[in-house]
This record gives structure tokens, sequence and C-alpha cells, in this order.
């Protein structure tokens, strides 16, 4: 997310050399590259190579939602597999789904918490 942000905020200014986001961002170049290139296979970004080289947005920052990146690099958003969308898996202790009152709660996490990252777009997050 620290690199995406940087990468938004520097939307129309050209490519961005690795090494500058990493020591701006305190991330280590050898992970951050990567992250980047795992990036730049969603879609998400373009890299040029030379002097002048490095990465750039190739999608409008608010046409990047975090729930995309955080389900690309962290798996599915729920806590528990039983009330996952994408990797949905019953629950090896649970009787009766329907009346279970910790999936319920459990469900209304995963609701909330994937309603707010999709909601949330890089140019929310680069927003002064």
């Amino acid at each position: 997310m620290l690199a995406l942000t940087r990468l938004a905020r520097e939307v129309g200014n050209g490519a961005i050399l690795i090494g500058d986001i990493a020591r701006s961002e305190n991330i280590p170049q050898r992970y951050l590259e990567a992250i980047l290139l795992d990036l730049k296979k969603l879609g998400m970004l373009g890299s040029k190579l030379g002097k002048s080289g490095g990465y750039y947005l190739i999608r409008k920052p608010e046409d990047i939602n975090l729930s995309e990146v955080v389900r690309h690099f962290e798996g599915p958003i729920a806590l528990v597999p039983c009330v996952s969308e994408k990797a949905y898996q019953p629950c090896e202790f649970c009787k009766d789904e329907a009346k279970c009152n910790l999936r319920k709660v459990f469900k209304d996490i995963r609701d909330y918490t994937y309603d707010k990252l999709a909601q949330t777009t890089l140019r929310d997050l680069i927003a002064e």
C-alpha cells in the first residue's frame, strides 16, 4: 500500500525508480521488487526500462481499491473460512451454520471489512 500510495502521488510525473520508492517508504528494495512485479502482472502498474525508468500507475488512483490489493497479497478477507466468499469451507465444528452466532459475527466483520476496503481507493489515501 505504501508503494502504491507513493506512485499515486506521483501520477503524471513519469516513472519512479524502485530505489526511490524503497528509500522514501522505508521498504526493503528486494521485497519491493517482487511486490511491484506482482502489481504489474495485475495490470495496476507499468514499467519503463533505462536511466529514467521505473514504475508508474497505469490505472487511475480512483480506480484502484484496497480490496483487490488485499485479496491479491493476503488472500481472503474473512477471518474464518465458513464466511469467506472466495475461499468458503464449511466449519468442521459447526453443527448448523444457519444458527451459528459466531458465524454471524464473523460474517458481519467480513462484510464491514470488505465494504470499507472496496470503498477506499488510492485517491482516498492520498487526499489531503
